[in-house]
């Protein structure tokens, strides 16, 4: 029989559901902070599949992407657990901030430390109570503030069972990217609980598209793992292309950016991609693509100093495939709005 999850000391027997607040901290005004976790625990045996948004706080789509997943039909009846935390840096959502306010990064402070500055101690918690007891995990990114992600999974291709997680998630484009120091994908696995990354949208911004194709993928996996039937409905609509990496391309020189590609476009090495002119529209200079790829991510502000990032372009082996995945995906989210 399916054992009781315990988390925080709270007892969660199987059929059952609940929602545990986690105590982290006291604010300089004494008001009480927590992490709340939302647990819902099947009757029947199988995977305990965590989800988690806003280890950056001003990452919001994954907060409403868990908020649709627990509304979900597919999770009335369900194998194994799903432990949903939509708010991980709960000091940075309510400020809309990314970081922590001692200014740390909660995605560089993992394994964390109960003695540690705060984002150590937060870091501590997430990982003791709710990480160590899954088995599979999804943590919901975006872009950070004034750049935009087009929908897209990271993961370690080298780790079978989190490149098995990727695949079913659905969306076109995998990237290969390395474990970091301090990051939870990394803690998370060096607890033998395979994470991926899914990276869509902009910080502090709703984007439909992104979010919707989160919570299909959330669903998908759940099928694959065998925790909910599996229904053609959920199936993804073309085969994920993977990107063995990615590269950055970056303002020359500072100026005013007008950018001449979407997300999603397949550019050619040595493609204009935009230009960079000074606000008289002296000195304009093109920026030309670097190599064959896809964008996957791009700046939105037309001011930019020299060496910030302008678009990130992942690097396939078939462009051409890759850009036909893309537009069958938006072809597909289309037809769904119509």
């Amino acid at each position: 029989m399916t054992e009781p999850i315990v988390i925080g000391g709270t007892v969660v027997k199987p059929g059952s559901k609940a929602t545990i607040d986690l105590p982290l901290s006291l604010l300089s005004d004494h008001t009480p902070i927590s992490l709340t976790v939302r647990v819902i625990h099947g009757r029947e045996p199988g995977p305990a599949l965590i989800i988690n948004g806003a280890i950056h706080g001003d990452e919001v789509n994954g907060v409403e992407i868990i908020r649709r997943v627990l509304r979900h039909t597919a999770l009335r009846r369900i194998s194994g657990t799903v432990i949903a935390v939509p708010i991980v840096n709960v000091y940075g959502f309510l400020t809309n901030t990314r970081y922590l306010p001692d200014r740390r990064d909660l995605n560089r402070s993992f394994p964390g430390s109960p003695k540690g500055s705060l984002a150590s101690r937060l870091a501590h918690v997430y990982l003791k109570e709710v990480i160590a007891k899954g088995t599979h995990g999804i943590d919901l990114h975006t872009a950070a503030i004034h750049r935009d992600n087009f929908p897209q999974i990271r993961v370690n291709l080298s780790d079978p069972a989190a490149r098995d997680l990727a695949t079913a998630f659905g969306v076109p484009v995998i990237l290969n990217a390395a474990l970091r120091d301090g990051s939870l994908r990394k803690a998370a696995i060096d607890l033998g609980v395979p994470f991926i990354v899914f990276e869509a949208g902009e910080a502090l911004r709703f984007d439909e598209v992104a979010i919707r194709a989160g919570v299909q993928g959330i669903i998908r996996v759940m099928g694959h793992l065998g925790m909910i039937p599996q229904r053609n409905r959920y199936s993804a609509p073309t085969e994920p292309i993977i990107a063995r990496r990615s590269q950055w391309v970056r303002a020359p020189q500072g100026g005013i950016f007008r950018a001449r590609v979407r997300l999603g476009a397949r550019v050619k090495t040595g493609e204009r991609l935009g230009r960079i002119a000074d606000p008289f529209g002296d000195g304009e200079i093109d920026i030309p693509g670097p190599s064959n790829g896809v964008v996957i991510g791009r700046t939105h502000l037309p001011n930019v100093n020299q060496g910030d990032g302008l678009f990130n372009i992942a690097l396939v082996d078939d462009p051409e495939a890759a850009s036909e995945a893309i537009d069958i995906f938006q072809d597909d989210w289309e037809a769904s709005d119509q």
